[in-house]
Formats: structure tokens, sequence, C-alpha cells
């Protein structure tokens, strides 16, 4: 069984007991899970390739080390002029072992659950905005004489000398 995961940008071809080097990863603890599954094939020869991802798949690994990575050399020049500079560092790299791939995990349904949750709270804004909208809208789409009339209706006073966002302002 083995799976194509992104770990910080960089994809990855991972099975079980795989030792790698990727870009150093801050983690409180020694766990770590990757939910950005691209592609998983298991024992069968079954292949779930995802869009983008793999709903719920996930690779749990644990920090070996955090280690430097070879020195990479930038070396700049410029003919004929004497400019010669040599640039280099070594980048901070994380040893993971992978421990284990999932094909459905629990962490996911956590998150589909909290992403439900958050979609309803933006429904619900936007219909109150909505509401709002509608009203203010169905002031300022009348005309000025339709304004007056409606505070007329409405009982006011002094509604004669004011002007069109004053009307409406009065009327709300």
């Amino acid at each position: 069984m083995y799976a194509i995961v992104e770990i910080g940008g960089h994809q990855y071809k991972v099975a079980e007991n795989d030792v790698l080097f990727v870009d150093k990863q801050n983690a409180e603890n020694d766990k770590l899970t990757f939910d950005k599954v691209l592609l998983i094939k298991d024992e069968n020869g079954n292949v779930n390739v995802g869009t983008p991802v793999v709903e719920g798949a996930e690779v749990s690994a644990t920090i070996l080390d955090t280690v430097k990575a070879d020195k990479v050399l930038v070396f700049k020049k410029k003919r004929r002029k004497g400019y010669q500079k040599l640039n280099g560092h070594r980048q901070v790299m994380s040893q993971i072992q992978i421990e284990g791939i999932s094909a459905s995990g629990s962490s996911s349904k956590k998150k589909a659950a909290k992403k439900e949750d958050i979609s309803a709270k933006k429904t619900e804004e936007k219909k109150t905005a909505a509401k709002k909208e509608e009203a203010t809208t169905d002031l300022s789409s009348m005309t000025v004489a339709e304004l007056k009339d409606l505070a007329k209706e409405k009982g006011l006073t002094g509604y004669s000398s004011l002007r069109k966002a004053e009307l409406i302002d009065a009327l709300k």
C-alpha cells in the first residue's frame, strides 16, 4: 500500500515505515498527520485518485530528527566586470517516518462538521444582509414623489422640504 501525499508544497510517494526528509515541520509533539492525500493504492491494487484530494484519507507520521541538508552554493558572476559573489546556505529539514496510511480518518468527519457549521453561519449572515439590503433598495429605488407619499401615509411631518436621502433616513 502506498500513497502520494502533499507535505509543505511538495508531493511525496510514501509507504508504511518509509523514512524521508521534508521541509521543517513545526509540531508541538512528535506525531503528525497529513490530510492532503492525492492518491492511494491499496493491497488489492485498487487505485483511488482524489479530486483534488481523497476524502477522509490521511497519513500519520512521527518526527525522528531535525537536521540540516547539504550546503547549496549560489555563485554569481558578471563577465569582464570583476564581479564574483559566492553565497550558500543549508536548509533545515525534518526527518520523518511514516507510521500508517488510512483511507478513512476520523478527523475528516470533525473537519466536515466544522465546515458545515461555518457554512450554516455564513448562509444566516447572508440572509440577514439580504433582508437589510431589500429594505434599503426598496426605498432607494422609489422616486421622491413616492417617498413623500409613503411619509404622508406614515404620518411624518416636514417631509415636503426633505431630499431623497433624508426622506429614506426618516422612513427607516
